[in-house]
């Protein structure tokens, strides 16, 4: 799956979407959701945000059409994702000590429009500050395409991190951005 380039992550062609205004705080509320279990570490009810054949995907190339023709700093699944989860709360994971703590500020939440398969493409600055032994701070943009649920609500089918310097030389990225 990882190298399956029938996996639609072009977020550019898009058909406009307009939303009421109690989705887009929906929508709000669910990336906001989505940043306190990140801060909170509870990495496994956030890998549940996910949709089965969801990615998490941190290009390591300004404006990268892809995860396939240029190396990125994530392309994951979720076996990915779930073993970094594994190796990140193991207790012996001798760069866990002490445990990376970190803090998401998301703002300026856009409806960008509709992908090919109907998915709902929406973006969103952030900013993310991480203290283990020395304090970093990342910022950039989130894109994400969200599956709408029957019973209500979203998961992510793809989340992308664009980091503003993701071309930049990086100490451990052990936790997810």
């Amino acid at each position: 799956m990882l190298l399956d380039r029938r996996i639609d992550v072009d977020t550019r062609k898009l058909t406009p979407a307009q939303v009421p205004v109690e989705t887009l705080r929906q929508i709000e509320q669910f990336l906001y959701q989505e940043a306190r279990l990140l801060d909170e570490r509870r990495f496994w009810e956030w890998d549940k945000l996910f949709t089965d054949t969801g990615m998490y995907w941190v290009p390591h190339k300004h404006e990268q059409a892809n995860p396939f023709d240029h190396i990125s700093l994530f392309w994951e699944n979720r076996m990915l994702r779930e073993v970094r989860i594994r190796r990140v709360e193991n207790a012996r994971n001798w760069s866990q000590q002490p445990q990376t703590q970190t803090s998401h500020l998301i703002g300026n939440v856009q409806v960008e429009g509709l992908d090919a398969q109907g998915l709902l493409v929406v973006s969103a600055s952030f900013q993310y500050s991480e203290w283990r032994l020395e304090q970093r701070q990342l910022a950039g943009r989130y894109t994400y395409k969200l599956a709408a649920q029957d019973h209500g609500g979203w998961q992510i089918q793809l989340k992308r991190v664009d980091l503003i310097n993701c071309n930049d030389v990086f100490a451990n990225l052990e936790v997810f951005v």
